[in-house]
């Protein structure tokens, strides 16, 4: 099959997204507008000097970008307006429904309340459905560059709004923090009844995703590529059904792999792994969902059955209750594959 048909499929496919940190999703061009409403003094001239900038050898080069662009995120209205942004673009892109993380600690550290970071990304996420036709749910990430104290501090914070919080992640430099460093935090968090995710196996080795699995107790794997190396945790993996959020034009971004077309994503779908594709932080990375489904289907010998089990696992490995997943599930099966001409 072209191409071409491959990749309308996958834009026609109903999807979820697992893996989209909001704070990611900030484009140049509100960057700029940001820094100029809250007069908050950047280092760029221009949205060009910006795009330039995000040239990145691995993860601490772009999270040290990353925190900056936060630093024009100041008032509610500005996480309403952002996470509206995103929305557009999911619609845009057939995401059915998003679940999305957010980092807390980046903005109280800056003098931010989290009651301003959660109020205004709430009062955007209240209008998905009615507006935007996207059902969504909120995941705060726990910053592992951090101590665990700041982190229990922080979900002692956040205990008002446990309501609003489908679960807990674990983010930022991974290289350097184990997850065991966490297990007091995500116990507690299990405790609350959130559920459990963790990024691990993007730079980090098979270790911190088996820790991730046996200390964290996660419900879900963020990224996972480096699971690879280990036969026995793919195994694992397979087995337990876990799922795998993967973000390929991260991944090259971030040169955790060199070209797209060594990605492990078929790999991981040819050894049985729940595998999904998200955007993780697509205004830095290159890419919304169907961006990243497209660069995927050009490098890698992937068939309609593979997109449509993409788009499976995404509903599959989501928080959604069971008649709402089987419903996804269902208007998957009935989306055509279109014949182009040859």
């Amino acid at each position: 099959m072209k191409r071409s048909a491959l990749i309308d499929l996958a834009r026609r496919l109903p999807k979820a997204e697992l893996h989209l940190h909001i704070e990611g999703s900030l484009e140049p061009e509100m960057l700029f507008a940001l820094a100029k409403r809250n007069a908050v003094d950047i280092p760029f001239k221009s949205v060009e000097d910006v795009r330039a900038a995000y040239r990145f050898s691995n993860l601490q080069d772009f999270l040290d970008i990353y925190y900056q662009g936060m630093n024009v995120l100041r008032t509610e209205e500005d996480f309403f307006d952002l996470t509206i942004a995103y929305l557009n673009r999911a619609r845009a892109d057939n995401v059915r429904h998003a679940e999305i993380f957010f980092d807390p600690q980046g903005h109280t550290a800056r003098g931010i309340p989290f009651d301003v970071t959660i109020s205004g990304v709430l009062t955007a996420l209240k209008l998905s459905v009615p507006q935007f036709g996207v059902t969504s749910k909120l995941i705060m990430c726990f910053l592992r560059h951090l101590s665990e104290a700041e982190a229990l501090a922080t979900l002692k914070e956040a205990e008002p709004w446990l309501g609003d919080i489908a679960g807990v992640g674990l983010d930022s430099t991974e290289v350097g923090h184990p997850p065991e460093k966490f297990a007091s935090v995500f116990a507690a968090a299990k405790e609350r009844g959130l559920k459990l995710c963790a990024h691990a196996g993007e730079e980090g080795p098979p270790d911190y995703v088996r820790n991730s699995l046996d200390l964290l107790k996660i419900d879900r794997l963020d990224h996972g590529n480096r699971s690879l190396e280990d036969d026995a945790l793919v195994a694992r993996l397979r087995d337990t059904e876990m799922t795998l959020t993967v973000c390929p034009l991260s991944n090259l971004k971030l040169c955790v792999v060199k070209d797209m077309r060594a990605h492990p994503l078929k790999r991981m779908l040819d050894l049985g792994l729940r595998a999904t594709v998200n955007s993780d932080d697509p205004a830095y990375f290159g890419g919304y969902m169907n961006a990243n489904f497209a660069s995927v289907i050009e490098a890698l010998d992937l068939d309609a059955d593979d997109i449509r089990a993409l788009a499976r696992n995404s509903f599959l490995g989501s928080f959604l209750p069971e008649g709402q997943k089987r419903a996804h599930l269902a208007a998957i099966e009935k989306t055509p594959v279109q014949s182009f001409a040859p």
